[in-house]
């Protein structure tokens, strides 16, 4: 049987019941912003329910404040937010501010508890008269808990709730602000509400108000402008000076004269700030958000990946995200902005922002893995001629490109390797413009592999039998591929891989083929060459790329974050032998000669990728490394020949005439007014080497050559091709490496077998009784491919004047 339904109370009777219950809650009222019809739908029950159930202590949530991200010097990169905040003491609120907002919003505020019964009854009787809502009753406090629980609510159902226009909502306002006024001084309420209120233009607090609207901190308010702020609580968008001058005069001076007859300033001081300028336009100040609006938008995005790694930010990706945008971080870099200006300044001079073919290139401090600069001729956009990827990174961040195939800067790490395995830096194999590599085994690090066919070529010309200084000034193809046979794949491949070298698509190991020295095990970013060529400048010290130095959370204590990683890969000594080497790139003659500048020693590599789809040079002093990189970034790539590039079709395609320049100016620019420096020079023991000497074989058939050297444990192949010399014909001429050179142990040695051109005639003897004629002995001419030792070049032990 159902219970038939009490009788609604009259208007009077709901009144006195409801100052019944909330005098029971411990106040008298609730600021009700609501016509004293409504009480006609509460009941006894209704009342007592809510009130029983009430809960009493608010948790208020930690602030939403923007997080700042800066360069080096402390100059600011960008600004993220969810609500632009800076939170401040009340120390570093003017006075004035603090009287305008109390004169305007609660001129009883320090009068009375969590409600203001007068205010309350007079905005009852006042919206009762008017059948509306015309004033508010709500006091400091409670306007204060009703923007904790909105800025508290995390669904849309929460924020509904907690914006809801019901009696229960007040109530619960109510009960926490008793609660609130019984546990915080008024001083800390109204600091509490100065900093999360809403002042309209993005601007939530106080501080982020006055210098949003006026460019000054809230410390420097004055009369006229905290009046303004005051009055923008109640209707931030409506009384917006921007967009709305005439309806911010009119609140602005309603404040001004509340203030008057309060008694706060004198009647001379309100009429003369009602007569000041609303606004200056010229002073607003906007505060951009997020990357998209920085100065180095790239460089921040890249920032923003590193920090969504750090798990004290949160267990989940939104969960960072929300963290960064909100915690009000300080977020300290590595950014050079004199650095970052030398290398855009390099791809500004050398591209355009609407060439075809894209331009990159990145700056790395050797010793510490700082990333001092990063810039790309492409700006950051979704526009025509604008990209949002960043070429400099790779795939797995947020816009990474990821990478380009290397091409022959990967002949570094085959010097780096057959160095560290003892090979001498004049250490020669004859390096004919084609080499048949077809079918042929090169170790790796789990067995053996082959191409079939492989006839790889030079782009450029050398000498018949380069040492590794020489093939290195020529890049001279067939020797480094030979060498990486001789060396192995597995010491390239694990050296690269301890320099921070691998795919930048799909973070995995470089592929182990045998054109892996040509630059095609993968694709490569100029952050990961920057940083890798670094390890050479480090004297084999590698460290991984670092963006963030410090983190420090709004109350200025420190955060953990992955700092600086380092760790030595290969010795002091092999590292210089590396330097000395790509040092004589630089030298003229070399295929970096023409980037040569001042008075430091520099080191460096081309590399050209297979079909002109991109181009590189990789360099460095001791004080910094670069990579840049032009490439086609539209796949599938093609050929970079006649594509605009500069604002003309290109001819001349290599890493010295195109990515060169670009790292020349470059670091032209990041060494400007730094001392010069020099490398270390290697010691007898890195330019000799550790190799196994080979026995003379000259003149033996390639049975006895075979036999004599897989004696002494070396491997032997015989070249199909026979070469002029004074040997007879089907014998060995000479030996690759050659004999004066040795051999890494267990290498492979390649015959070379002659074709008897130089084979001298048969001499016949003299007539008896015929005296011989005097003449000169013939002149023996070195074998055809032997040089004499290069005047850069003349240290060395086995150059022996051939």
């Amino acid at each position: 049987m159902h219970r038939s339904e009490p009788a609604r109370p009259g208007t009077f009777r709901s009144v006195l019941l409801f100052l019944l219950v909330s005098a029971l809650s411990g106040a008298l009222v609730a600021g009700l912003a609501l016509p004293l019809a409504g009480l006609a739908g509460v009941t006894t029950a209704t009342a007592h329910n809510t009130v029983q159930f009430l809960p009493q202590d608010l948790e208020i949530p930690p602030l939403q404040q923007k997080t700042v991200i800066k360069a080096a010097d402390g100059s600011l990169i960008a600004t993220l937010y969810k609500e632009n905040r800076t939170e401040v003491s009340l120390k570093a609120i003017n006075p004035i501010m603090l009287k305008a907002i109390v004169a305007i919003e609660d001129d009883r505020f320090y009068e009375h508890g969590a409600l203001d019964a007068k205010g309350t009854l007079r905005a009852l009787l006042r919206n009762q008269t008017a059948g509306g809502v015309s004033q508010g009753g709500s006091s400091i406090t409670q306007q204060y808990v009703k923007l904790s629980l909105v800025a508290k609510a995390k669904t849309p159902e929460e924020r509904a709730a907690a914006t809801a226009d019901s009696y229960e909502r007040k109530l619960t306002e109510l009960r926490y602000a008793i609660a609130v006024e019984q546990k915080v001084a008024k001083d800390e309420i109204l600091r509490r509400y100065l900093n999360l209120a809403f002042f309209g233009g993005r601007s939530y607090g106080v501080e982020a108000a006055a210098r949003h609207y006026f460019g000054v901190p809230a410390s420097k308010l004055n009369l006229p402008q905290a009046a303004l702020l005051a009055g923008l609580v109640k209707n931030p968008v409506g009384y917006d000076p921007t967009d709305n001058p005439k309806k911010a005069k009119v609140r602005r001076d309603t404040v001004l004269a509340r203030m008057r007859d309060l008694g706060i300033v004198t009647a001379n001081q309100a009429n003369a700030a009602m007569k000041t300028p609303v606004i200056d336009l010229k002073k607003v100040q906007g505060v951009p958000n997020g990357c998209a609006n920085s100065k180095y938008p790239f460089y921040c995005d890249y920032v923003v990946a590193k920090l969504m790694e750090n798990p004290l930010f949160g267990r989940t990706d939104d969960a960072r995200e929300n963290y960064i945008q909100t915690a009000g971080l300080t977020v300290r870099t590595s950014l050079d902005p004199k650095l970052q200006a030398a290398a855009q300044s390099a791809i500004d001079k050398h591209s355009q922002p609407d060439d075809e073919a894209v331009a990159a290139i990145t700056v790395v401090e050797p010793g510490t893995g700082l990333v001092k600069a990063m810039a790309q001729n492409t700006p950051y956009g979704f526009k025509k001629h604008q990209t949002a990827y960043n070429y400099n990174v790779e795939k797995t961040y947020a816009g990474g490109f990821g990478g380009f195939q290397n091409g022959s800067t990967m002949k570094a790490f085959t010097i780096a390797a057959a160095i560290q395995a003892g090979v001498p830096l004049n250490y020669r194999i004859n390096s004919p413009q084609n080499i048949d590599l077809s079918g042929q085994e090169f170790k790796t690090c789990t067995g053996v592999t082959s191409a079939d066919p492989y006839t790889p070529k030079n782009s450029t010309k050398t000498v018949p039998d380069p040492s590794m200084i020489e093939a290195a000034r020529a890049s001279t193809n067939t020797y480094f591929l030979q060498l990486s046979q001789q060396v192995g794949l597995c010491p390239i491949a694990t050296l690269a891989a301890k320099m921070g070298m691998r795919d930048a698509q799909t973070e995995k190991p470089l592929l182990q083929v045998p054109s892996m020295t040509l630059g095609s095990a993968g694709l490569i970013t100029p952050m990961m060459l920057s940083s890798a060529y670094a390890t050479f400048a480090a004297r084999g010290v590698f460290c991984n790329p670092q963006v963030i130095t410090a983190v420090a959370s709004v109350r200025g204590k420190s955060i953990a974050t992955p700092g600086r990683s380092c760790k030595p890969v290969m010795t002091q000594q092999v590292a210089d032998g590396v330097n000395y080497v790509l040092n004589k790139v630089m030298e003229p003659g070399g295929t970096g000669g023409a980037l040569k500048f001042g008075r430091s020693d520099l080191a460096g590599k081309t590399g050209t990728v297979n079909e002109n789809k991109a181009v590189w040079f990789a360099g460095y002093s001791s004080k910094y490394a670069a990579a840049s990189v032009v490439a086609d970034a539209k796949p599938p790539a093609k050929d970079l020949t006649r594509q605009i590039f500069n604002g003309k079709p290109l001819r001349e395609v290599s890493g010295s005439k195109l990515a060169g320049p670009i790292w020349e100016d470059a670091m032209r620019g990041v060494l400007a007014g730094l001392p010069s420096t020099k490398f270390v020079q290697p010691d007898d023991k890195t330019i000799r080497g550790n190799v196994k000497d080979l026995p003379s074989v000259k003149g033996m058939t390639p049975e006895q050559a075979t036999a004599a050297l897989e004696a002494l444990g070396f491997k032997v192949a015989v070249s199909p091709t026979q070469v002029d010399s004074d040997a007879i014909t089907g014998t060995v001429a000479y030996t690759s490496p050659r004999t004066e050179d040795g051999a890494l142990p267990g290498a492979t040695v390649t015959l070379w077998l002659s074709n008897g051109s130089k084979v001298p005639p048969p001499s016949t003897p003299p007539t008896p009784g015929i005296p011989q004629l005097p003449g000169t002995p013939p002149t023996i001419k070195p074998p055809p491919g032997r040089p004499t030792c290069p005047p850069w070049d003349p240290k060395f032990p086995n150059c022996r004047g051939r």
